[in-house]
């Protein structure tokens, strides 16, 4: 770009020395750096909005670019109406000028720019902007599952609003999400995902206990322009420990109640190629009559059935269910596509004594691991000590409650 008057910065040796000869020849006037800087608007631009009116976002750099190849930018100066100096690097070509250190909200700045043409021309551009006060997001926390009673398999869940990747701000929401029992046990938070925290103790919950889930998090900074926000607090107890365990090479399910066997049922299992999947599965739900067909689990094997007692145990569609169609196999045989089957009796019995939260554990299938996470609550496959890997305060603490659990845990007075 240019501008005028122009001066040349190369200047004979010879020149000079018969310029200083003379007292007045050319003057001062004659170097181009003692030119009136020209007004470098044009030659700069700004990452900000300045001299408009507009304010400026508080948690962005202030980036100052020479826009031609041939300008380069001399000096910046950035300094707040108290005269504090915002710090900041220029490029080794002078293209570029960027702050360093964070401007602060709600500040007005004056920014003094000095660049210097092809030619060695300066340029000067002075101008004033404003910051406005940084938008904050709320934290919000949703516990589930909903009030009410469940079996001792069931884990406490914490839902975000916002997801938080960083660690110490993952600290920071767990330290401040609360789940007390009585009879007290020592538990963990492991983090699903950005957004979802699971809560489960060392071993089952005990029975006829009451576990209740709060948090602290309001009010509290999580990061920057992050703050914890409302949540309602759960409460619910558990009921007695029910446990199926299901041997699909013996085609058999025991029925367990506290510990004791109650009840033995002769099973079907998932065939193969549809095998049911090993490992702890915690009960989703009582769904009673379910339509179930072949298109829900992309089965080439063509089947609509209308099914009673369904008891659902995973998202991807495996339940105990009655199946009076597979009675000559129950006991003998693995035909079905995953699910577990009984006779009609049977499956009445099963419902009439199973709660969400329960626990069906399948055992000798030729199937998969039942997952933690992702189709339901496969918690309970992962060992304590892996478990502990999953949370921001414990991951790397020895193996034992911390010391609030422990303080949870002694006597109370009497």
């Amino acid at each position: 770009m240019s501008h005028t008057p122009r001066y040349r910065t190369a200047v004979s040796t010879a020149l000079i020395v018969a310029l200083g000869a003379g007292v007045t020849a050319c003057g001062s006037d004659g170097h181009p750096l003692s030119a009136k800087p020209y007004d470098a608007a044009e030659d700069i631009s700004f990452s900000i909005p300045v001299d408009d009116g507009k304010k400026a976002d508080p948690d962005k750099p202030l980036e100052i670019t020479a826009e031609d190849s041939d300008d380069r930018i001399t000096d910046v100066t950035a300094t707040d109406a108290a005269g504090r100096y915002v710090a900041g690097e220029l490029s080794a070509d002078g293209t570029r000028w960027h702050s360093t250190s964070p401007l602060a909200a709600g500040v007005h700045y004056r920014v003094r720019v000095s660049t210097e043409d092809e030619d060695g021309a300066p340029g000067r551009k002075v101008v004033d902007f404003d910051t406005g006060t940084p938008t904050t997001k709320r934290l919000d926390v949703k516990f589930g599952p909903d009030k009410g009673t469940y079996g001792v398999g069931q884990p406490v869940t914490a839902e975000l609003s916002l997801p938080v990747k960083d660690k110490a701000a993952r600290a920071v929401v767990e330290r401040s999400l609360k789940v007390d029992s009585r009879p007290a046990v020592e538990g963990a938070w492991h983090w699903v995902d950005d957004k979802k925290l699971h809560y489960r103790p060392k071993e089952y919950w005990p029975a006829q206990a009451t576990v209740s889930a709060r948090s602290n998090l309001a009010g509290i900074k999580v990061a920057e322009r992050l703050w914890g926000g409302k949540a309602k607090p759960l409460t619910l107890t558990t009921g007695d420990r029910v446990e199926a365990v299901t041997d699909a090479s013996a085609h058999s399910m025991t029925v367990y109640r506290n510990g004791e066997a109650i009840k033995s049922i002769p099973v079907t299992t998932g065939k193969p190629g549809y095998d049911t999947r090993n490992g702890v599965k915690v009960v989703l739900g009582k769904e009673g009559t379910v339509r179930m067909t072949s298109a829900s689990i992309g089965s080439s094997d063509f089947y609509d059935l209308i099914v009673h007692n369904s008891v659902r145990l995973t998202n991807s569609g495996e339940y105990v269910h009655a199946a009076p169609w597979s009675t000559g196999s129950q006991g003998y045989a693995n035909v079905s596509h995953g699910c577990t089957g009984m006779s009609s009796a049977n499956a009445q019995w099963f419902y009439e004594n199973i709660r969400a939260g329960d626990i069906v554990q399948v055992v000798n299938s030729s199937g998969d691991m039942m997952a933690p996470f992702g189709n339901g609550f496969g918690d309970w496959n992962l060992t304590w000590k892996k478990w502990r890997t999953g949370s921001a305060l414990v991951a790397d603490t020895p193996e034992g409650p911390g010391p609030e659990a422990r303080l949870r845990l002694r006597p109370e007075s009497v």
